[in-house]
């Protein structure tokens, strides 16, 4: 069951849509939540003011927000008859301004839209997404504009056929909140795991080696883990993909099969010079996947944002 106290939608100005905030409210009416809406406001044409006085700035800033204010009280605190919250935030970095509020509030889920790409049919995701996937505590929602059906399907990525204990933990935090939302939306949960190849080099180097022989010892041990995984939650062996490949086409791949509503993922928050040069699984998985996804921090996760 998921339990919610605090869901911050991501608005923006002068948007007579606001899908983050939609689907916010459209949650919190099932778990109770408060909504809170959170715009964060800056004209760069302020980094361009520095031969004016302090107050001047000051004045300059505080104008701008007290206008953006005044649009978010008048549009957003009584949105699709429901009671807002809501919040005018000055920052040049959005996803710092969002991750503060995030902490300082004990925001349980943050929603944020995103977009289709004008030239393909991908989902385009931002600098702020991908800020917000590595460093907000709180699992973040990223929403298209979209209503959810019922009797849609939610996938969880899983990786069962890892021996380290934090990734298991993971998979069941990730199975255990794919089931909660589809109760939410009366959907079905489906668990899916990506699995290697033979690696070319090794059948090459090694003549005895046989790639079939390796190829079903590894989609068997993957299937038994799953097999092991989905029991523990009831779900059933046919709502079980186990699939060979990279999980980044892997998984975008099955969730589109399937036309998956939400896919649930985890993500392990990597930053800095590991971030740069090692990437994240994750993060490649969702720069292929064309809906709703939820990105969930493992447990103890701290989030860089001070």
């Amino acid at each position: 069951m998921i339990t919610c106290k605090r869901i911050l939608a991501v608005v923006q100005a002068d948007n007579p849509e606001q899908p983050a905030l939609s689907r916010a409210i459209e949650i919190a009416r099932k778990t109770g939540a408060e909504v809170h809406a959170l715009l964060v406001v800056y004209d760069f044409s302020y980094d361009m003011t520095t031969m004016l006085t302090r107050s001047e700035r000051e004045a300059m800033r505080d104008a701008v927000t007290k206008d953006r204010i005044a649009w978010a009280e008048k549009n957003l605190t009584r949105y699709d008859d429901y009671d807002v919250k809501v919040a005018v935030e000055w920052s040049d970095k959005r996803y710092e301004a969002i991750t503060r509020y995030t902490i300082n509030r004990q925001v349980d889920l943050v929603v944020k839209a995103t977009r289709k790409h004008d030239d393909f049919a991908s989902v385009l995701f931002t600098p702020t997404d991908w800020h917000l996937l590595r460093k907000c505590p709180a699992p973040v929602l990223l929403v298209k504009a979209h209503a959810w059906p019922e009797h849609g399907n939610i996938v969880a990525a899983v990786n069962v056929g890892t021996e380290d204990k934090e990734h298991a933990q993971l998979n069941d935090k990730l199975t255990g909140i794919a089931k909660d939302y589809a109760e939410l939306l009366s959907g079905q949960v489906h668990l899916v795991n990506a699995y290697p190849s033979a690696p070319l080099n090794i059948a090459i180097e090694i003549p005895d080696f046989n790639p079939e022989t390796y190829h079903n010892a590894v989609r068997n041990h993957h299937v038994q883990e799953m097999e092991n995984h989905s029991a523990k939650f009831g779900i059933g062996v046919a709502n079980c993909h186990v699939v060979e490949g990279l999980p980044d086409i892997a998984i975008p791949k099955v969730t589109e099969q399937l036309d998956a509503e939400l896919v649930v993922i985890g993500t392990v928050g990597r930053t800095g010079i590991s971030a740069a040069f090692l990437g994240n699984t994750a993060e490649h998985v969702i720069d292929n996947l064309n809906c709703d996804v939820l990105a969930v921090k493992p447990d103890g996760f701290t989030s860089p944002v001070k």
